[in-house]
């Protein structure tokens, strides 16, 4: 066998930082190497940090949406009071019209 039935590339990957072994003859991928993990904290007080402000995050979305929802009543209350309010001051226009009484 000459050596250029043996011959290999390694190609490095620009947007993952994997590494790829190619056989030059056939153009397949032989081996792939996954780029190495990157490090989401330096070091676990940064971590545990980072997850008490995501619970405390958690707890203050929760109680907006619990006053949201005790203060709904309330709003639809106003929303169907003043609804009726309009309807009592505009006047009637006679029959509501139907699709077909227009032809």
């Amino acid at each position: 066998m000459s050596p250029k039935n043996n011959a290999t590339l390694e190609v490095a990957c620009p947007e993952c930082g994997s590494t790829m072994k190619i056989d030059v003859a056939t153009g397949a991928v032989i081996a792939h190497t996954p780029a190495p993990r990157k490090r989401t904290f330096e070091d676990f007080e940064t971590a545990a940090r980072a997850m008490r402000n995501q619970e405390e995050r958690k707890e203050s979305l929760f109680r907006q949406s619990v006053d949201a929802q005790k203060n709904s009543g309330d709003l639809l209350e106003k929303k169907f009071a003043e609804a009726l309010r309009k309807a009592k001051e505009t006047p009637d226009s006679g029959k509501p019209f139907r699709d077909f009484d227009l032809d």
